[in-house]
């Protein structure tokens, strides 16, 4: 008997994208508009909106009047409350990065009206291939590598990752309790999720002390947020940053490889990464169990305001990422 496809990309079906709701740089308040261009001393001329990632708001390539070439991130209140503030802390991550970091330069930021704008360095550059390439997912696997190494110590000041996601990383343990208390029958989970509930939180429970460490990282990596130039790996999108083990970020953008790739291959190119860096496999394990609760629990909530397609996004990761976990225990 043939074993159940555990991704869309396995089923046949194209797996769903990472995109948000853009605003175009032209229905930005006049004032705001008038106050970035007077902060860079000359006129937008053109802006083209561009599309991924799950950021609400303005994302753009403009050109200035005098020639030059910028990206602008802006948001306001609506329609998520939550967004201004991640671009504030991004604008602090990135203004602090050290310059040789693969990281688009902050030019400037502007805090009006509710409104928060970031205008960066314009990278010519384009987003891996979907499906991944192996060949441009080994050299994102390698500049990850590298950026880690660079960032540890952390040359930033960041919370660690259990203070920014441990909230988040006990969802099989809050999952398990709703189950006992019947407020879920959890029919919606992966069949074999549901037969290892008790294995899976258990061993949620030691993410944090699994996760320590001392480098900068990401915190929320994925080909949406690279960009490939002739020879670089620039990193763009850096409001999760936090301060731990230096591996932790290709574990966290591995679901989002495995579903849009050849599963089996790109979990063996994971794999043979983590190992060569020294991840602990343990540890490695631990972590991505707790981020594979986190996806499949919140796969089930209402999406956030503006963000009406990262719920089926983190399904589909949620489901990749327990291929993964299968993988990686063995368990029956």
């Amino acid at each position: 008997m043939g074993r159940r496809p555990d991704t869309e990309a396995e089923a046949g079906g194209a797996p769903p994208v990472a995109a948000g709701v853009r605003t175009d740089w032209w229905a930005v308040p006049e004032r705001v508009r008038r106050a970035v261009e007077a902060r860079l001393g000359s006129p937008v001329h053109s802006a083209v909106t561009q599309n991924g990632g799950f950021s609400p708001g303005v994302a753009a390539r403009v050109r200035l009047a005098d020639g030059r070439r910028a990206f602008v991130k802006a948001v306001s209140p609506e329609p998520n409350p939550d967004t201004p503030d991640l671009h504030r802390a991004e604008a602090r991550i990135t203004a602090a990065l050290p310059v040789a970091a693969p990281v688009p330069r902050l030019l400037m930021s502007l805090d009006l009206d509710g409104w928060v704008v970031l205008v960066l360095e314009d990278v010519d550059g384009t987003t891996p291939v979907q499906p991944w390439r192996p060949d441009e997912l080994r050299r994102v696997l390698a500049a990850a590598g590298e950026l880690a190494a660079l960032l540890d110590p952390s040359p930033v000041a960041a919370p660690s990752v259990a203070d920014r996601f441990g909230g988040r990383f006990q969802s099989w343990r809050r999952l398990s309790a709703a189950h006992a208390a019947g407020a879920d029958d959890l029919a919606w989970l992966d069949p074999w999720a549901r037969r290892n509930l008790g294995r899976l939180t258990a061993r949620e429970a030691g993410w944090c002390h699994a996760a320590a460490g001392g480098a900068l990282l990401h915190g929320d990596l994925r080909a949406d947020n690279v960009l490939l130039t002739g020879d670089r790996v620039m990193v763009v999108d850096w409001p999760w940053a936090a301060v731990g083990a230096p591996w932790f970020d290709v574990v966290a953008m591995g679901p989002s490889v495995i579903l849009q790739s050849a599963p089996d291959t790109a979990i063996r190119l994971l794999d043979e990464h983590l190992a060569a860096r020294g991840a602990d496999e343990e540890d490695v394990t631990t972590v991505l169990v707790a981020l594979t609760g986190y996806l499949l629990r919140k796969s089930v909530q209402p999406p956030p305001p503006g963000l009406p397609t990262l719920r089926d996004f983190q399904r589909a990761q949620g489901r990749a990422a327990v291929h993964w976990v299968r993988e990686r225990t063995a368990w029956g």
